[in-house]
C-alpha cells in the first residue's frame, strides 16, 4: 500500500473534499505542482486548473477556480475559491462563460479588466476540460 497523507480542500460554500491521499497534483501560480507524503512545508497561491487527487492507486479531478495550498507534515490543506467535481459542472454554462470572457478580453473597451477576463478563461476551460477527461 502506497504512503498517504491528509488532504482537505475547502471553498466558502463547503467543505469539498476530506480524507487520506497517495498524490495530488495541483497548478500554481508557477506551474504545476505534485505533492506526495513527507514533501516539504510550502504555501503557494493556486491558479484556476484542474485539482488530481490519486487514491486507492486512481485518480479523480475536480476543477478548482484558485485559492492557496497549505503543505504541512499533518495535513495538506487547499483553500479555494470554488472546486467542482465533473458531474456538478454545466458544460453550457461554463462554455456560454468561455464565450463571454474571451470576448472581454478580446474588446477594445478599455474600461475591461484583461487579468480578471484571463483568469475566467482559465476558470471555464478547466471546468471544461474536467468533463471532457471524465467520459
Amino acid at each position: 500500500m502506497a504512503s498517504t497523507f491528509k488532504l482537505e480542500i475547502v471553498t466558502p460554500e463547503r467543505d469539498f473534499f476530506e480524507g487520506e491521499v497517495e498524490e495530488i497534483v495541483v497548478r500554481t501560480v508557477s506551474g504545476d505542482l505534485g505533492i506526495l507524503k513527507d514533501h516539504m512545508h510550502t504555501v503557494s497561491p493556486l491558479a484556476p486548473g484542474i485539482v488530481k487527487i490519486k487514491q486507492d492507486g486512481k485518480f479523480k479531478e475536480a476543477a478548482c477556480s484558485g485559492g492557496f495550498i497549505q503543505v504541512k507534515t499533518e495535513k495538506t490543506t487547499i483553500v479555494a475559491d470554488s472546486c467542482e467535481w465533473p458531474d456538478e459542472i454545466d458544460v453550457k454554462r461554463a462554455e456560454e462563460a468561455l464565450k463571454r470572457a474571451e470576448e472581454n478580453l478580446n474588446s477594445s473597451d478599455e474600461n475591461v479588466d484583461k487579468k480578471r477576463a484571463r483568469n475566467a478563461i482559465r476558470r471555464a476551460k478547466a471546468r471544461i476540460l474536467v468533463t471532457m477527461k471524465d467520459k
